[in-house]
This record gives structure tokens, sequence and C-alpha cells, in this order.
């Protein structure tokens, strides 16, 4: 492998580009996208010999491509081309399979009734597993249980669970009978949930009287009772489990099991392709969170296709993805149901009470699919806790990332020292489209800090700065084809104004997501973090994410936060925010600025470093840059800054003040 020594005296650094792994012969043969490329020959497709001609051809002809996948996973009748992709030109305003029908219930419900659909697991050890059937079963009586409540076809339907049965239960108990799922993870604070379901005016609540995290109890009583007073339209709320409702004043309330007490078949009824199956949420780190609503055969055929064709999952798989309820991660989870393998739901800390928690249940299972964050693998390595040194993780072919981009020793720390023989998975994407844009191939091979593909159907290309398509250099990601997964609409924008000034107002027409990436020329991708927090300093643009590579691996930094507050025409001042660790030194402001010389530029040194005891991070676990320097420039920061959407108000406040003080 290519390394070279850290000055900074850490581990050794990796060269981005290193080759990691290459797929052997019999995981080439086995692979279910050779199966699909085998379909394709005998059904009058295109004649391909290997992944890039497929992804070409997804890109060139997406009515075909798509329309193929559609008869592959037999979700209906034929369609015509004309009727699989409706649009005037660009991405925006694209409709899909128009005049088609599907539940997205519907295909989960077809699997073997004795096929292991769910385990879940807690932190204490608790686990449930149950078939098929079972989960039909009761996500039956869960849909009658919501018609007695008076929910019907487009209704919300919220919850505030843990990840575990009841809530993916729900879920396909709400869906099956046209309601409009929505979650938030139990953690999020009372603002944050309100923020979220005031929006959409859900119906009935479901909810958990509280949680454990850590090792600690946690009552939601004074949440939810905040939650219920801002929600005046909610008809019900259901708690898991029964409790003391005393929080829930002037609200019918009952528990899970009086909402599941009458059996009843579970039948699905007939949707429009486009009809909405859930709303996601944005950060809401700037203001109100989006409120992202999909549809039912768009996530459907998407999530079929990215699980299958790209993590080569199927019924004999064990997929897991550490995620709460309030990440889209568990939403493409849930997605390994339409496909008939095994999902793993855990609810708890993911290193508690030692890094080895989730390691020693993907062992007991035997996972095949092991997913998890860019932070979590970053965490281990910095930890040196060494997976395959305590664990027999044979059983793992792939092990996913997501969350942030993935550094080149994350890379090379998730091949080497988890599992042997293992494809390292980084996809990135968002909670826009519910799917990954850019993510793995068992084709093909994996490369330090590179994400080996384009996804099928996702035409990413980056712009530079003339809006030109470029290769080897930093640019904009965009989309210029679209995809199914892509919102119908955010709830409440009744002109689609927010939409197209979410997506489409930079490139008419095209998709700007707000990353910057690369492409490579072996094809490959490597992503350096928010567009609107590049860092641009004497006219050299870079990446936050190859900052925080630098920096977090200085011995003594905890967590990083850089902010460059340069303005157009106007050259600002860099800020390193640092939450130092308990082996930090004296001198760790002036290592950190001789490393950043060395290793970044001369350039990239920031104008000052500050200590703060804690970065605060938004619920899904990302870095603030945004918000950070709008503060810095001088917004209010209630403005600039949407407390609940953090993970600690307390961090916050204090962050907050700090940041207030640097102004200019």
């Amino acid at each position: 492998m290519a390394e070279r020594a850290d000055e900074a005296g850490g581990p050794p650094r990796v060269e981005e580009g290193t080759l990691l792994w290459e797929p052997s012969p019999e995981r080439i043969a086995s692979a279910r996208i050779g199966e699909f490329i085998g379909w394709l020959g005998e059904h009058s497709g295109p004649q391909v010999s290997d992944y890039w001609t497929l992804w070409r051809w997804s890109v060139e002809d997406p009515a075909a491509f798509w329309g193929a996948l559609w008869r592959y996973f037999e979700l209906g009748p034929e369609v015509r081309p004309a009727d699989v992709l409706r649009r005037n030109g660009g991405v925006e305003g694209a409709r899909w399979f128009v005049g088609q029908h599907l539940n997205y219930v519907s295909v989960v419900s077809r699997h073997p009734s004795s096929r292991l659909a769910l385990i879940a697991e807690d932190e204490s050890g608790t686990q449930v597993r149950v078939t098929y059937g079972e989960l039909r079963a009761l996500a039956g009586a869960v849909a009658a249980g919501l018609r007695r409540l008076g929910v019907t076809r487009g209704d919300r339907v919220a919850a505030v669970l843990p990840n575990g049965l009841h809530a993916v239960a729900a879920f396909l108990g709400a869906a099956s009978i046209g309601a409009v799922w929505s979650a938030c993870a139990p953690e999020f604070g009372a603002h944050a949930m309100v923020d979220r379901f005031r929006q959409i005016e859900p119906k009935v609540l479901l909810a958990a009287k509280g949680y454990r995290y850590g090792g600690k109890d946690f009552s939601m009583d004074e949440k939810l009772g905040a939650l219920v007073v801002a929600l005046p339209g909610l008809g019900a709320v259901v708690s898991i489990p029964a409790g003391d409702d005393a929080a829930l004043p002037s609200h019918a309330t009952l528990d899970w099991d009086e909402l599941v007490s009458e059996p009843a078949e579970l039948r699905p009824v007939e949707l429009e392709f486009e009809h909405p199956l859930w709303i996601l949420y944005s950060s809401g780190t700037t203001g109100p969170p989006k409120a992202i609503v999909h549809s039912h055969g768009g996530i459907a055929i998407e999530h079929m296709k990215a699980l299958t064709l790209h993590c080569d999952l199927g019924p004999d798989d064990i997929f897991f993805w550490f995620s709460t309820t309030g990440w889209m991660m568990w939403n493409f989870v849930v997605g390994g149901l339409l496909i008939g393998t095994t999902i793993v739901c855990y609810d708890g800390h993911p290193m508690w009470p030692d890094p080895g928690r989730l390691w020693d249940m993907a062992e007991r299972l035997g996972v095949t699919f092991f997913g998890t964050s860019a932070p979590f693998l970053d965490a281990l390595r910095r930890a040196e806790y060494f997976p395959a040194d305590h664990h027999k993780l044979a059983s793992i072919a792939t092990l996913g990332s997501t969350g942030a981009p993935l550094s080149p020793e994350g890379f090379a720390f998730a091949a080497q020292r988890i599992a042997s023989d293992v494809l390292v998975a980084s996809i990135s994407g968002g909670t826009d489209a519910c799917t990954a844009f850019l993510g793995s191939c068992p084709l093909l091979a994996v490369r330090a800090g590179e994400i080996q593909c384009p996804m099928l159907g996702a035409k990413a290309e980056a712009l530079g700065d003339d809006g030109t398509p470029v290769v080897a250099q930093m640019g904009e990601l965009v989309l210029s084809q679209p995809m199914p997964s892509m919102p119908v609409a955010f709830w409440g924008d009744r002109d689609g104004s927010r939409l197209h000034q979410s997506y489409f107002s930079a490139y008419p027409g095209v998709w700007r997501h707000g990353d910057w990436i690369k492409l490579t020329p072996e094809g490959g991708y490597v992503v350096y973090g928010r567009s609107d927090a590049t860092l641009n300093r004497g006219g050299v643009r870079s990446g936050a994410a190859d900052f925080y590579r630098v920096v977090d691996a200085v011995p003594g930094v905890a967590d990083s936060l850089v902010v460059d507050t340069s303005e157009l025409g106007a050259e600002g001042r860099l800020l390193l925010f640092v939450a130092p660790g308990e082996d930090a030194s004296d001198n760790l402001a002036d290592e950190l600025r001789r490393t950043i010389r060395d290793q970044i530029s001369p350039r990239h040194v920031p104008d000052e470093v500050v200590v703060v005891g804690r970065i605060p991070k938004t619920l899904n676990g990302k870095r603030i840059e945004v918000p950070a320097r709008r503060i810095l420039l001088g917004t209010d920061p209630a403005q600039a800054l949407t407390a609940g959407a953090v993970d600690d108000r307390g961090a916050l406040d204090e962050f907050v003040k700090v940041l207030v003080a640097l102004r200019p």
C-alpha cells in the first residue's frame, strides 16, 4: 500500500487512489448485477459487456433502462417508453410510469411467509425475530387499527419510535392503506419534532414512552406533551408501550396492544405511482426543515435497483446499517424487505458498553452487509479498535459507509481491519432522493478515498466554474438526468417554488445537489463536502473534507469545525474550532498550525484556533459549517441556526456565544 508517515505523529497517511480491493472471479460470477446483465441480453436489451457500458445506457436512454427494471423486478405490466418517462427536456418536472399503480407494501408482501424478514435487537441484547408472514399479519392489524381511528388515504401518520419492529410494522400498515408515513427518532428535541410534524398535520401519532441509550433510560413524557400541544389537529396518540398518559391531555390515547387487537389480512390498496409514501426532512439547521415527499413507485424501484444491483443483496443476505428512525438510512434498510432479504434493526448506542457492540451482533447474526457512517469508522480507527482482532466477521462481504466523506485512511481501515476480502462500499447521496447518486458495484475495484462509480441511472457530473463538466478537478455535483426517487414535492409547497429554488435555480433543468466532487480518470468519485462550506484561500479552493482529514489526525483532537468567512471578491478569516481530547498537549494550537502548513498549504493556516468544550452537530451527526459561518458574518443566531436541529442544546448555546464574540 502507498503510505507515508504523518509528521504530526499520527498514523500513516494513505495516498488517494491506492488500490485496496479487487473482486475475485467468484465474486464477479455470483454478483446479482451480472444476472441482470444476462437478463437484458435475453429480453431484447442492449449487449452489455461491463459496468460502464451498462451505466452509459442507463443515463443515455433512461426510459428504456427504468422500463427494463420495471419488467425485471416484475412490478407490473409492460409500460410504453413514452409513459415510463415524461419530461420537458430537463430534470425538473419529470414524471414516471404515468398511469401505473403500485403500493410499496404489495411488493414486500409477495415473499414467502416462512422467510425471516426482520431481526430487532437493543442495547440489552433483547432480540425479536419475525418472518415475512408474521410481519404481514402485524402490519395488517396496524392497518385495521388505523382505519378504526379514522385514518384514510392521504392522511399523515407520524411516529416517534426507536428502530425496531414497532416502527417497521407501523410504517407498512400505514403505507398499505395509502396513509403517508413520517418519523422522528426519540432522541430528537421537542422543538425539532414540532418543526417537522407541525408542517404535515398528522392525524395519528405513534410514540414511545421512553427509550434507552448508552445504558441510561430516558422518559419521553415532557417532549411528547409539548409535541401534542403543538399539533391541534391530532386525532389520537398510540403509546408504546402502555403507560401513564397524563402528559397527553385532551387526546384520545391507546396503547399498541389496543391498536393491533383485531387481526386483519394485509390488503394494500392500489395507488398511483407518484402517491406519497413518506415524508423525510432536511437537517433544518438554517430554517424550518424541508418536508420532502417521496412516492411509492419511485422509492420501490430505486431501492430495489440500489439494493440488488449495487449492494448485491438478495433473499440469502442479512442486511444491517446502523441508523435511527430519523435518518434516511432507516428507510433504505427497510427497503431490504422489497427484495426479500433479512433486515437487522438495532436500537441503542453503537459503542456501548464498548466499541465491539455492533461487531458482536454482526458476528452472532452472520451479517453479510454491514453499513455504518464514516464518523463511526473514524472513531474506531482513532481509538485503535480493530474489529478483526476481536471478532470473526467472515460473513461480512460488504462494508457500507455514508453520512460524510470517508478519508483514504478510513477506506484502508475498513478494508483491512474489519474482515478479510471485504468490499468497502462508500456511498453518497442524500435525504432529498432517499438514495445514493454515487455508490458501489461488486464488479469494480476499490481505491482509497474514491467512491467506485455513479449509480445506474444517475448521470452525476462535476461542473467547473463555467458550468461545464470537468474531470480530475473539484466541481459542483449535478444530476443531468432525472431519477424516479427524486421528490414529488415539498409538503405545503403549493406552487413548487421551494422545490425549484432548492435544486434547479442554479442550473436550469439540472439538479444541483450542493456537494463538491471530483471525477477521477478511472471513473471513481471523490467527495469533498458541501459546496456552500468551501475553503477558498488566496484563490486555492479546497473542500472541508480534506481539511478535516488532516486536522482530525493530529493527536489530541477530539473534534473540529473549520469555517471560512470569505465572500465573493473579499477574503475573510479562516477559523478552526477544536474540541481537545484527554491526550491534548498544551501546544495543540501550534501543532495544528504546523501540520496544516505542511500538509495542506501555508494559505490554509487558520487565522485563529479556538478551543471549545464541545462542537455541536446536527441530529444526524453532520458538522454545522454553514450556519456557523452565517453567525460569524453577522446573522442573528436565531435566524442562522435552528436550535432543535442540533444534538446538544447546552453545547450549542456555548458555541454560539463563542461565534458571536468572534465577529469582526
